[in-house]
């Protein structure tokens, strides 16, 4: 299982924030390049960067993504706000090597298909931000979906990875949802990396010891709850 650090970045600045409240975000005294640089020296393969200018409608953070991706010895996944075939190439064209694309590039008639032919399937992750298994695309009726059937129409785009974050336990370290994330895994036939909530090295391994493609980890590891390396050693086989 692959172990994906968190660094998301709001005006240049290291912060937390769980995306269904923006006024919780806590700010870290980290340099994105210098947090990214650190992991990747502790052993890191991946490097997770979402970028919450885009997220939140204030601008977006491109160059120092860009910048990011050319300097550390890792590899980037980065995503945040990305919604259309147009947006996902975009990023990449910053050098990243995964571009994460919200659930609402659906939306759209043939629009995760449009994704993954400008991009690559394999360059793709589908991110579902659900709660109790459904994703809000947009308001009203008809604007909520089933994740499952997101990620098996993302599987038949060519589109194999699914970033699955539990909104009810986001930024608050209260346990990830490894059985559930694990049932997606297998009723869509698509890769799952877990996102939001995972606050103890149980947790990763229960993950691992699951099948589970990948965990993401932010705010235990900024907060100290475990170091980078113990994680890596939980998320490796036994």
């Amino acid at each position: 299982m692959d172990l994906y650090p968190a660094i998301d970045i709001r005006a240049g600045r290291v912060v937390r924030v769980r995306r269904d409240d923006p006024a919780s975000a806590v700010v870290y005294p980290h340099d994105p390049l210098e947090l990214a640089a650190r992991y990747a020296r502790e052993g890191a393969r991946w490097v997770h960067v979402v970028d919450l200018d885009r997220v939140f409608g204030s601008g977006e953070a491109g160059a120092l993504v860009a910048e990011l991706a050319r300097r550390v010895p890792a590899r980037v996944q980065a995503g945040g706000g990305v919604t259309t075939a147009q947006a996902a190439a975009e990023v990449l064209s910053h050098g990243v090597a995964r571009v994460i694309v919200h659930a609402r590039a659906a939306l759209a008639p043939g629009g995760l298909a449009a994704v993954a032919r400008a991009c690559g399937g394999e360059r793709v992750a589908l991110a579902l931000d659900a709660r109790d298994g459904v994703v809000e695309l947009e308001a009203g009726p008809g604007g909520r979906r089933p994740a499952v059937d997101l990620a098996r129409e993302a599987a038949g785009a060519g589109i194999r990875t699914v970033v699955l974050t539990d909104l009810s336990r986001e930024g608050r370290m209260g346990g990830a949802d490894a059985d559930g994330a694990a049932s997606l895994a297998r009723g869509a036939g698509v890769d799952v990396i877990v996102s939001g909530g995972v606050g103890s090295l149980a947790e990763l391994e229960a993950m691992r010891d699951a099948g589970l493609s990948g965990a993401i980890v932010g705010r235990a590891l900024l907060d100290g709850r475990f170091t980078l390396s113990e994680a890596l050693a939980c998320s490796s086989s036994p």
